[in-house]
């Protein structure tokens, strides 16, 4: 079966970065048509901040399915594990890989609550088989949880891969590499920078 890469990313946190966006800009453009040069600059660098911070934290992060690794894009950090690194996968608060380096958790990927349980469907509980080991399933771990729909992915073809004998490779600390996100990072800090300044105004 030929492997098809998958992308998953919170579609609430495209609509909270927008919302946000709009609402930094209206207050910008109010500064802007009531002709307030001060108020703009003391605080158009925290309006661009807020709208910067939620993209960082609701737009950006993803998980991508890939044939050769697993990448996990968090707001300050990305990171790239190869299948054989992928030791155990969990759901309890959200999308957790766990490594030779330590666990890697998907911020674009969480838990659902406990109440999920009440809105599960047959169709929900289609899982992999590594996801049933205990004999039942998370509330995570349902099809229609984001941290589910994730898990299930990358179970099916980390099985897959097992099954066929390619998950044998010696993989250490090493093989799981971690980018930091530094024009992320950068633009942060300069917008903090910016607004520290801008109370000198």
């Amino acid at each position: 079966m030929r492997f098809q890469p998958a992308s998953f990313r919170p579609a609430f946190g495209r609509v909270l970065t927008i919302v946000m966006a709009l609402i930094a800009l209206g207050a910008l453009a109010g500064f802007v048509v009531a002709g307030d040069l001060i108020g703009l600059l003391r605080s158009g660098w925290w309006l661009l901040l807020l709208a910067a911070v939620t993209w960082a934290l609701y737009w950006m992060p993803v998980v991508d399915v890939l044939e050769h690794e697993v990448l996990v894009r968090n707001p300050l950090a990305t990171w790239h594990v190869p299948w054989p690194a992928i030791e155990r996968i969990d759901t309890k608060w959200a999308l957790t890989l766990y490594t030779p380096r330590g666990k890697i958790e998907a911020w674009a990927a969480p838990s659902s609550g406990r109440f999920t349980v009440f809105t599960v469907g047959p169709d929900d509980t289609r899982v992999s088989e590594t996801a049933r080991l205990a004999g039942s399933i998370r509330p995570g771990d349902t099809l229609s949880s984001e941290s589910g729909a994730a898990a299930n992915q990358i179970r099916r073809h980390w099985e897959q891969l097992r099954d066929d004998g390619l998950l044998d490779a010696s993989v250490d600390a090493t093989s799981v590499r971690r980018d930091w996100n530094v024009r992320t990072i950068a633009v942060l800090s300069v917008l903090v920078a910016l607004g520290l300044l801008g109370f000198a105004f």
